[in-house]
């Protein structure tokens, strides 16, 4: 039966293909893609788990027989006889190695994708005892991911209860692999982590049951440039493994179980995006000049050092933002060290090919957590709280580390080098001073660096009413206008509930970037926007107007946004920008533009 979930349009285009489920189980599960010739060591791998928690509950039926009958109940051991049942269960076992087999998923990910089935047909009994041995099941393969996590398993398996029943999505498995169907990601959310994982991955598109248009998954995806919607609620319920999927990234709605009618209005929607595609991308080498001869700046911004071949492929004149926590994010406390992160700079530098590279230090908190595992505990409100310069700054031996390693990758080509988060003098001073005591640190040390133009964003309220104190010790601006935006308006830009009141138009944010831009032009600095704003064409106009001459967005959006640049005449856009700062509804003026 069609029916469509609607979310928040975040990476535009249109993907059709297959679901795959990213199961959300009480434990973390690992999701990548194998190689044909690890296959059999997933399976050997799978089969060691089985054998292993066949022989604890083995043991667990022992130590029961050897204690009174009045400590033992009847249901504890006739739960331990059911958990053995299933794990001898051929349709657990099969189903798993076909996942592997066919679709190349981990031995982790084939569990928890074979219990979403399974689990489905239990859900479908009429039985009521047999529904009710969906949750044997779960603690049965929750047992058997502990043991492949090497994580300590219970010392016995908790009884049934109906809080922890949750119902899972998923469908009859389908045989086709993984190389001849296009597939499509489907997720309670995913990490920044987890997105770069599946970066090179054969996915045509995504789909979260959470997250907000500017969070960092949404932001990595407009990255991969391939259609995604997030904030789609109840879309890993309602999905079923391998269902056909429709991904409306412009519209910002799943398709699921489409018709041949929809589906062929669709291919034609998608057959017109790659024509646009093919269109703009006779753009890429024409310089980014407005019609009255402003030369503007359409810079990249990257997560990987990899991604640089990305950046001048798409036209980029360089980097403007390498998002450096990305090094850091996933490693359990093995933070990198100064050489890995040294030769990871040196790397992006050198594949810009003589280009600036900006490379912001570690920006970690939020939704952009250093390790997953971790949960958020320690903080209750993560945008508030360590993050980004703050984090650095608790840790200088870690910070120097990565500023020892930001300037000797700049004796290698020209960098920026740019601190998040800032919003109080003495950051920006005990900063200042931890940079100078890096370069003493290299100069003892007979280690050859280059120098760096500092820069600093400007994401805090704060920050935008101190310009001056900035513009004093900076070399340049960069607005971040995803950080910028939630927190004037004082809105989580992770959460799909308020994601309607994400306004990058409301009058006091625009108000904060046009004094922004206004003050590094008045003083000489070079000011740049980072944020998402940058990377949207329905803004480029508004910004050009505002005396912005440097953008920075993902390879995938600079051909749009030059598109809009090379149909601008500056001049005449200044006046209708200021009237767009000034209004009460900026929106009503956008579609007015000189």
């Amino acid at each position: 039966m069609t029916f469509s979930i609607h979310g928040l349009a975040v990476a535009r285009g249109i993907a059709i293909g297959r679901a795959v489920l990213v199961a959300s189980s009480r434990m973390d599960v690992a999701h990548y893609f194998v190689e044909a010739d690890r296959v059999d060591h997933e399976i050997e791998r799978l089969r060691n788990a089985r054998k292993a928690v066949i022989e604890e509950l083995q043991r667990l039926q022992q130590s029961l027989s050897q204690m009174s009958p009045t400590d033992t109940p009847d249901e504890l051991s006739a739960l331990l006889d059911v958990h053995m049942m299933l794990l001898q269960d051929e349709v657990l076992t099969t189903g798993v190695k076909h996942w592997i087999t066919d679709r190349l998923y981990n031995a982790e990910w084939a569990l928890a994708t074979q219990l979403e089935v399974i689990s489905r047909q239990f859900d479908g009994m009429e039985d009521a005892y047999l529904r009710e041995r969906k949750a044997d099941l779960e603690q049965v393969v929750e047992r058997m991911l502990r043991f492949m996590r090497g994580v300590p398993s219970p010392v016995a398996p908790p009884m049934p209860s109906p809080a922890e029943r949750r119902r899972a999505a998923a469908g009859d498995a389908a045989g086709d692999s993984a190389q001849d169907v296009p597939l499509v990601l489907v997720a309670h959310d995913l990490s920044p982590a987890d997105m770069l994982q599946f970066k090179q991955s054969v996915f045509t598109g995504f789909v979260t049951d959470v997250g907000g248009r500017t969070s960092h998954t949404a932001i990595v995806a407009r990255s991969m440039d391939i259609p995604a919607v997030v904030g789609a609620r109840s879309a890993s319920q309602l999905v079923r493994q391998d269902d056909w999927l429709i991904v409306d990234g412009d519209a910002g709605v799943l398709i699921v179980d489409p018709t041949p009618i929809v589906l062929d209005e669709y291919r034609f929607k998608q057959r017109q995006g790659e024509l646009e595609r093919e269109r703009l991308s006779r753009l890429r080498h024409t310089p980014a000049v407005t019609l009255d001869g402003e030369r503007i700046e359409l810079l990249a911004n990257i997560e990987q050092p990899e991604d640089a071949a990305s950046a001048r492929a798409g036209g980029a004149v360089g980097v403007g933002l390498f998002r450096s926590e990305f090094l850091f994010m996933g490693r359990h406390d093995r933070l990198p060290d100064e050489r890995e992160q040294y030769l990871a700079y040196r790397a992006a530098v050198e594949g810009m090919g003589g280009l600036p590279v900006t490379i912001r230090t570690v920006d970690i908190g939020a939704d952009k957590p250093l390790d997953s595992h971790r949960g958020e505990a320690a903080h209750p409100n993560p945008a508030l709280g360590l993050r980004a310069i703050r984090w650095s700054l608790a840790d200088p031996a870690m910070f120097r580390t990565q500023l020892r390693a930001i300037l000797r990758a700049a004796a290698h080509g020209p960098v920026n080098l740019m601190i998040p988060m800032l919003a109080h003098g003495r950051e920006i001073r005990h900063t200042l001073a931890l940079i100078d005591r890096s370069r003493a640190e290299l100069d003892n040390l007979g280690v050859p660096y280059g120098p760096v133009r500092l820069g600093a964003m400007i994401e805090i309220p704060a920050a935008a009413l101190m310009l001056p104190l900035f513009l004093r010790h900076f070399d340049f601006l960069s607005i971040g206008t995803n950080d910028l935006i939630q927190y004037t308006l004082a809105i989580d830009r992770t959460d799909e509930a308020v994601a309607h009141l994400y306004d990058p138009l409301h009058p006091a944010v625009l108000q904060l970037v046009a004094g922004t831009i206004a003050a590094a032009r008045a003083q000489g600095k070079g000011v740049s926007v980072c944020g998402e704003m940058a990377g949207d064409p329905a803004m480029t106009r508004l910004l050009l107007g505002l005396g912005l001459r440097s953008f920075s967005m993902h390879p995938a959006q600079i051909l749009a946004v030059k598109q809009e640049v090379l149909r601008a005449d500056t001049a005449r856009l200044a006046p209708w920008a200021q009237q767009v700062v000034a209004a009460e509804e900026p929106a009503t003026l956008m579609g007015r533009a000189g």
